[in-house]
């Protein structure tokens, strides 16, 4: 009866009834895969760590708000007290990236088995996979970065775009760091992170909103645009504590690309801003500073 069925529907649109047949059963396997995949995701969203890693993600969005404010109120804000904080928040993220990511990853693939010496191969294997794809991304998405936009002429609101673009191109692996933080089973650790990753979003976030009003748009537009930013943190960090939570053996090679992928933002975009204007001795001691008291927070709380 099936077969009848199954020829009479290839016939009417002249398609064979194998094809017909393979078809269907392709169609009821793709239905079956993303079925399990969506309960997959119901069970990754239910973890207690996951709804942690959204709040972390969202106190970082929120901080780069509030790092936005002031271009509300301010006058002028002066470029070596912008340089000052980009060295500062530039600190803040080695500092996460080494000790509430690297060292934790290498424990990581020690418990899963490996050794010391396998244990430190996965997660150089994890940074240069994650500096590798933020190079690739910044090579491929076309986007603006902050210090060209000191010669911008008029309100574009294609250009607006490309700033966005690029913040929240950035501002993933930071989110992605909180979501991968927080699944290891150090919740101090995870929150020491999160905490040192909002605490470097303030200073982007003012950072961000001055150039956008240097360029030449409205207070109010940099506010929202710098803000806005920030959102792409709480996103990163949910999918990213997601992957951790359904597939375990995952956690070091996800620490280490989280690791790679903030060293590489440092490197190519935080420090060289910081020290573009001149303000070179006040980016460091900012850096220093910032270091200093990420690496104190996550050894006290960790």
């Amino acid at each position: 009866m099936s077969t009848m069925i199954l020829k009479a529907i290839g016939a009417g649109q002249g398609i064979p009834a194998r094809r017909t047949a393979g078809l269907l059963i392709a169609v009821a396997g793709a239905l079956i895969l993303a079925a399990q995949a969506i309960d997959v995701a119901i069970d990754a969203l239910a973890r207690p760590a996951v709804g942690s890693a959204l709040e972390g993600g969202l106190i970082a969005a929120l901080a780069t708000a509030a790092g936005a404010f002031p271009v509300l109120l301010a006058r002028n804000i002066s470029g070596r007290s912008i340089d000052t904080l980009l060295g500062f928040g530039a600190g803040v993220m080695l500092a996460a990236t080494a000790f509430s990511l690297v060292l934790p990853a290498i424990d990581a693939a020690a418990v899963l088995g490996y050794g010391r010496f396998a244990a430190s191969g996965i997660v150089v294997a994890g940074l240069a996979l994650g500096a590798l794809t933020l190079l690739a991304t910044d090579r491929l998405l076309p986007h603006e970065h902050v210090e060209s936009a000191s010669g911008a002429g008029g309100a574009s609101v294609a250009r607006v775009w490309l700033f966005v673009a690029a913040i929240a191109l950035h501002n993933v692996p930071e989110g992605l760091a909180i979501g991968v933080g927080f699944g290891q089973e150090s919740l101090a650790r995870a929150t020491a992170l999160a905490s040192g990753i909002a605490i470097q979003d303030i200073p982007e976030g003012l950072v961000v909103a001055a150039a956008i009003v240097a360029a030449g748009y409205g207070r109010g537009l940099a506010f929202a645009v710098a803000a806005a930013s920030g959102l792409a943190e709480p996103v990163a960090a949910l999918a990213g504590a997601a992957l951790v939570g359904v597939f375990g053996a995952m956690l070091p090679w996800a620490l280490g690309f989280a690791g790679g992928a903030m060293l590489f933002v440092v490197a190519h975009e935080i420090i060289p801003e910081s020290q573009r204007r001149g303000h070179r001795t006040a980016a460091s001691l900012g850096l220093v500073a910032g270091f200093c008291l990420m690496m104190l927070l996550d050894t006290a709380l960790g």
